[in-house]
């Protein structure tokens, strides 16, 4: 199932110490990539490096925080200068910021959410364009979205917002440099398990009606998504460009349904559970 020629690739992937940056870091280095990965926790990544170091596999961590525009700019050339060149980048470092209503948010929420979400995505993605032009061997980008990115939530504006921007920002490196042989897509989770959706959600019970909520019965979980950007980074994806794939057990193909005749509450997410469990501020990174 994973034989897809990772060995002696490099990938660099953003957010990387927790979630689904974490996830993708442990799966692409069992499959003989050499990882660089970026984080703000030092301990959390210093302790994954070592991990999976111990075990024979090439990581390397990279302290940064992507809002300060100087170090999202740094990480490029460090995996570089580590593992020699780029073939792979998963922008998935990202926020969700406070939750409420558009005429109550704050400037500094939203500056917040963009510096990291937008602008550190996006000087990211051009670090690594120009590393993959100047190698002249193409490559694939994966940036991380959300069904945020073509549905609204209550309460969310600026996260709905940056995530309409990362899908413009795929779209667009996609359709300029396919040329030059270098893929863009973009993933769009819906509600995945991770620490960080347990917070959102704040209580056991609503993260059950989350699930409930799904045709699939279910919450994701950060391995399926790794899974995906593993496909988009193979050559098993080359034909694949700017593109969004849509992760999320089925949530946003039905819409809200409330007394459809003999069909149980078991079985149809009455609209409420549909308006807690959508997934565009859940995907936790």
């Amino acid at each position: 199932m994973h034989n897809m020629g990772f060995d002696g690739t490099v990938v660099l992937i953003t957010g990387g110490t927790s979630g689904i940056g974490e996830a993708a870091v442990r799966l692409l280095a069992s499959l003989g990539a050499k990882v660089g990965f970026v984080g703000r926790d030092r301990l959390k990544g210093e302790r994954l490096e070592r991990e999976l170091t111990s075990r024979g596999d090439e990581a390397a961590f990279f302290q940064a925080d992507l809002r300060i525009p100087e170090q999202a700019r740094e990480t490029v050339p460090f995996v570089v200068q580590k593992f020699g060149h780029l073939d792979y980048a998963l922008n998935n470092a990202g926020t969700t910021g406070e939750i409420r209503l558009v005429a109550e948010q704050t400037e500094e929420n939203f500056d917040e959410i963009f510096s990291l979400n937008v602008k550190g995505l996006f000087l990211s993605m051009q670090a690594e364009l120009l590393q993959m032009l100047r190698q002249g061997m193409g490559g694939s980008i994966v940036n991380m979205a959300s069904v945020g990115g073509t549905l609204a939530y209550p309460g969310a504006s600026p996260y709905i917002a940056s995530k309409h921007a990362v899908i413009g920002l795929t779209r667009s490196a996609a359709v300029e440099y396919g040329r030059h042989g270098i893929r863009v897509n973009a993933i769009s989770p819906g509600a995945i398990r991770t620490k960080m959706l347990r917070q959102v959600f704040g209580s056991d019970e609503a993260m059950r009606r989350s699930a409930r909520a799904h045709p699939l019965g279910r919450t994701g979980t950060p391995e399926e998504v790794a899974e995906a950007v593993m496909w988009l980074f193979s050559d098993s994806s080359s034909y694949y460009t700017g593109q969004v794939l849509t992760l999320d057990g089925g949530l946003t193909a039905q819409r809200p349904s409330v007394g459809l005749g003999s069909l149980s509450s078991e079985t149809v997410p009455v609209e409420e559970e549909i308006l807690v469990a959508a997934g565009e501020r859940l995907h936790a990174i």
